[in-house]
């Protein structure tokens, strides 16, 4: 990268000298010839962060979903999950015991819930390569089992029923150390 800018100065520099632009002095030099060749003719600021006014533009209240969880001991409960957000983030806003070690970046199968209906695990889009990986390691795997990160929340999936299997996996707290190589 810097041998192409420094490429590019040098080519500015021949074509000056050949123009006959280029004074003599370094100081008028940076005053005023190079200067005027990159003068921007506005500034542009970008940002990937949205102010809280952004959100309110639409509709008054995003859209959510009704989806219930059935705990280990079989207790249900129905929280209502805007569209867009993952399953194990839906959890964790109402105290529902998915654990989520890696916190969503697929890298554990702690946050493995079990769609009770094929008819919603169907309507899910089909699961990633890693996601498989993982699903690999989970504890009391099924036909619709997925990991809760990569569940996301859709209109079409209200009413969805989700089951936490009766345990994890999770190497770091259950006592596993790994062998040296």
């Amino acid at each position: 990268m810097l041998s192409r800018i420094s490429q590019l100065g040098a080519r500015l520099l021949r074509e000056n000298r050949a123009v006959g632009n280029l004074a003599s002095s370094t100081t008028s030099y940076y005053r005023g010839q190079l200067s005027r060749r990159f003068v921007p003719t506005k500034n542009i600021l970008f940002s990937t962060a949205t102010t809280s006014s952004d959100h309110d533009d639409g509709s008054q209240s995003k859209e959510k979903i009704s989806v219930t969880f059935v705990n280990k001991d079989g207790t249900e409960q129905t929280i209502s999950v805007p569209v867009g957000m993952s399953m194990l983030e839906a959890a964790h806003e109402n105290d529902i015991e998915l654990e989520g070690a890696c916190e969503g970046s697929l890298a554990c199968s702690t946050c493995h819930v079990i769609v009770m209906d094929v008819n919603y695990y169907n309507k899910l889009e089909d699961p990633t390569d890693e996601e498989n990986d993982m699903l690999d390691l989970a504890f009391g795997l099924t036909e619709t089992s997925r990991l809760g990160c990569q569940v996301i929340a859709k209109p079409e999936l209200d009413g969805m029923r989700l089951a936490l299997p009766a345990a994890t996996r999770n190497f770091a707290v259950d006592g596993f150390v790994p062998k040296p190589h």
